[in-house]
């Protein structure tokens, strides 16, 4: 879920792919499908099945019946509807009409509000990450931060769906907001301005003869947004740039196509993703075509916790291949697939229904992408004190078939001396950011590089048009 509205599902007259999408936030952070609900899904219904729906019907009729005030059928309904699907995992749920239209209209990556991914933790709004250049950002919100207090009143017990609403307003007006950060021992009072939240979903920069290439997000028209960046690049330099920098940290997701269509600009060939059904044979691969825009470049993606979906996708294509050297810190590990159900015009389930896997066929579900290279970002002053947040802190969360030791991941031998900087000595020699500045230095290290598959068998074949199954 993210106060960002969540992020989006193209209408009916999209491509087949654009309906596929990849949920930025926390009960967010997945990817999702527009198809029409089974009809024929009662067909399984059992008698058990009947007896547990009986008991469910003598709840309600007790409910209705007892409770010490009139209560509405649709406010029962909806509030049994949502705990069904809260028992699942953290990223199905039911998108009520706002809920509904909220994720269509994201799909401009437009919207009224602050610039936060969050997710629910005990009553209590934890933020994934702020949105580079938004509200958030620039107030200091970090990840990891609990939202407690919006204009002064306590938010707990309130549903996601509903602090998010009270984030979101017109543009220009204030609220307040109450945040708890770890090791601070009193409450951070911060007062923020609304904006149209018009997500760029590309930033580009040069630094010496390196292309340093930011996606804040998976929306619309990202992989054309890229294109037209790296030639910007080329045009502003006058020439090929010895390399690119893929910065995807603080990522969330966003539409599945533009996840493989980034993919894809760097790659000659080769499996990008694949989602796995229930079923054995319920099998979706994509794979890139040819042309490499970086004409086979070294490529340098940045990654950390805050990376998750479609970023995870680009970061183990680009990984799996031996295309890219993957560096910074280990991704959030969202590697499950949502279907988005619609039941009438206005309303829809969204549920989970296969995992995503990279070329290799590893699941990045709990563990995440491990990147080639561990880079900590230690030109933020909290960066130490400030835990990290991840899809195997959610409750409920998809276990990887492959149990993923977290700790070991984790675990470090010994102190990299490369590392040992603080954040005032890097400020003292004009470096702002520690990840960058050594994904730069490596590029320099690194001469252009020949792509090859992390496959071998029979040769890529473009698969038809993916459709959704139930």
């Amino acid at each position: 879920m993210t106060e960002s509205t969540k992020t989006a599902v193209s209408g009916p007259s999209s491509s087949p792919r654009r309906r596929f999408a990849l949920w930025q936030g926390a009960a967010a952070l997945s990817t999702l499908a527009l198809v029409p609900l089974a009809t024929g899904a009662m067909a399984t219904v059992d008698s058990k099945t009947q007896e547990e729906i009986a008991r469910f019907m003598d709840v309600y009729l007790e409910v209705k019946s007892n409770y010490v005030e009139p209560v509405d059928d649709s406010k029962l309904i909806e509030g049994a509807i949502n705990g069904m699907l809260a028992s699942l995992d953290p990223h199905s749920g039911y998108l009520d009409a706002r809920g509904f239209s909220n994720l269509r209209t994201q799909t401009d990556g437009e919207y009224g509000g602050l610039g936060l991914s969050v997710t629910m933790e005990d009553g209590v709004v934890k933020v994934i990450a702020p949105t580079a250049d938004t509200p958030a950002d620039k107030a200091g919100i970090k990840a990891g931060d609990y939202i407690t207090h919006i204009n002064k009143e306590l938010i707990f017990g309130l549903t996601l769906d509903e602090a998010v609403e009270q984030m979101r307003g017109r543009p220009g007006t204030e609220i307040g907001i109450t945040v708890v950060r770890e090791g601070q021992d009193k409450p951070i009072e911060m007062t923020l301005t609304r904006e149209i939240i018009d997500l760029k979903p590309v930033k580009w920069e040069v630094s010496g003869d390196v292309g340093v290439l930011t996606v804040t997000s998976f929306s619309a028209d990202a992989t054309t947004d890229l294109k037209a960046a790296m030639m910007a690049v080329e045009k502003s330099l006058g020439k090929k740039p010895r390399g690119w920098i893929l910065d995807l940290r603080s990522n969330p997701g966003g539409l599945l196509d533009e996840a493989v269509g980034i993919s894809d600009l760097f790659l000659e060939r080769g499996e990008i993703v694949s989602q796995r059904g229930r079923k054995k044979g319920d099998i979706e691969r994509y794979f890139a075509e040819p042309g490499d825009l970086a004409g086979g470049a070294p490529v340098v993606v940045l990654i950390d916790s805050g990376s998750a979906s479609a970023s995870e996708i680009v970061a183990g294509a680009l990984q799996d291949q031996h295309r890219a050297v993957v560096m910074g810190e280990r991704s959030f590990g969202k590697g499950s697939v949502q279907t988005v159900l619609p039941l009438t015009d206005t309303t829809a389930l969204r549920l989970t229904t296969a995992r995503y896997y990279t070329p290799s066929g590893r699941s990045v579900q709990e563990g995440g992408i491990e990147p080639d290279i561990r880079v900590p970002q230690i030109s933020d002053p909290d960066y130490a004190s400030r835990p990290k947040f991840r899809e195997s802190d959610l409750r409920r969360h998809l276990i990887n078939e492959k149990k993923v030791d977290n700790g070991l991941l984790e675990k470090d031998e010994k102190v990299d001396p490369r590392f040992t900087a603080t954040a005032a000595d890097l400020k003292a020699k004009g470096i702002e950011d520690f990840q960058l500045h050594y994904a730069l230095q490596t590029i320099g290290r690194i001469g252009p590089v020949v792509p090859r598959m992390a496959q071998s068998g029979k040769p890529p074949v473009k698969p038809a048009k993916p459709t959704a199954r139930n």
